[in-house]
């Protein structure tokens, strides 16, 4: 009877083996037939109650079965190694003739761009564009600016301050001071670059952005000309028609101030996050440069005017490519920069 129920357990395990499709299906009929609780070690058990002539003769049938089971086991094992490094094979082939793929190109980031588009843009206007120091003194940042002791700009919710007085600087305008003081008037300049907030951070603010400002200082300088440079810049960069509204503002700096905004192009009107629902964003505060700017910088105001604006770069890149959080232009995900 034994000797029986050896041989069923060979021939159902032999044709488990031959029908495994995985050397997972295969470990199990290994497992159920060889393993340390399987069928086979379970006859082993039985066998001490045999009579001696019958156990020895049990044993061998026992020991052809294992080496039966172990043999067929260990050949289906090869054929799914072989069949396992065949498709390795073929999947990662490589034609060693052809070239090598050269180094994985990369592109500008979308500020970058847009910087680029707009100091071209003033270049062919006659503009020249300026760089300055990112750590500023007080008196280039406010002073010159016609910014007194008591703004609330100098505050510290506003401004990072750094040893021995200096600073962070909040706007790229000290460029404009100390191209005055360089070059003097006439005058046409552009200064982008990297500024600095002490801000809270969210959808449409960061401690960390870029600005683009601009100058312009020559005889009989007007509204009108600061207007006709401003709808040039929005119509170049935007490359359609943008709903704009001036509104009177106050920046120590110029006189008359005016804020600049355009309809937000993310929502279109109604309101989201980035134009904190109000459906506009504020993008170009301007105005006429300040007679005592002017003469701060050695100018005589009685001879010369002009007029300036401030652009924030980031959040026209962010108009431009319809993008509704500021924190990911400089997040560092790739996935977001590959896209542009």
């Amino acid at each position: 009877m034994l000797d029986q129920s050896i041989q069923d357990l060979l021939s159902r395990s032999l044709k488990r083996i031959e029908a495994a499709q995985s050397p997972a299906e295969l470990e199990a009929v290994r497992v159920d037939a060889l393993g340390r609780k399987g069928a086979l070690a379970a006859f082993s058990k039985e066998m001490g109650k045999l009579p001696p002539d019958e156990r020895k003769r049990i044993g061998m049938v026992l020991n052809q079965a294992k080496q039966s089971l172990e043999s067929s086991y260990e050949s289906r094992e090869r054929a799914f190694a072989a069949d396992a490094l065949s498709a390795r094979l073929d999947a990662e082939w490589l034609d060693l003739t052809l070239p090598a793929p050269g180094p994985r190109r990369g592109h500008l980031h979308p500020i970058t761009r847009i910087q680029r588009e707009l100091e071209d843009l003033f270049g062919s206007l006659g503009f020249t564009v300026l760089d300055g120091p990112e750590v500023e003194t007080e008196y280039y940042n406010f002073d010159a600016l016609n910014i007194p002791a008591t703004h609330p700009a100098r505050d510290m919710q506003d401004t990072f301050w750094l040893d021995g007085g200096r600073l962070l600087r909040t706007h790229t305008s000290p460029v404009q001071v100390r191209g005055m003081e360089r070059l003097g008037p006439p005058l046409r300049m552009i200064a982008p670059g990297r500024v600095f907030r002490n801000e809270s951070v969210d959808a449409s603010h960061e401690h960390t952005f870029y600005q683009l400002e601009g100058m312009m200082v020559d005889r009989n300088v007007s509204v009108g000309n600061l207007i006709y440079f401003m709808k040039t810049l929005l119509t170049a960069i935007f490359h359609r028609d943008v709903t704009v509204r001036l509104r009177p503002g106050y920046f120590p700096f110029v006189e008359p101030g005016f804020e600049l905004d355009i309809q937000c192009l993310i929502c279109g009107g109604p309101g989201c996050p980035v134009c904190k629902q109000s459906g506009w964003v504020e993008l170009l505060p301007c105005g006429l440069v300040h007679p005592n700017v002017l003469r701060t910088s050695g100018i005589d105001p009685a001879v010369w005017g002009g007029f300036a604006f401030g652009l924030g770069l980031t959040r026209l890149v962010m108009m431009r490519y319809g993008i509704d959080d500021i924190r990911q232009l400089q997040g560092g995900d790739l996935r977001f920069l590959e896209q542009f």
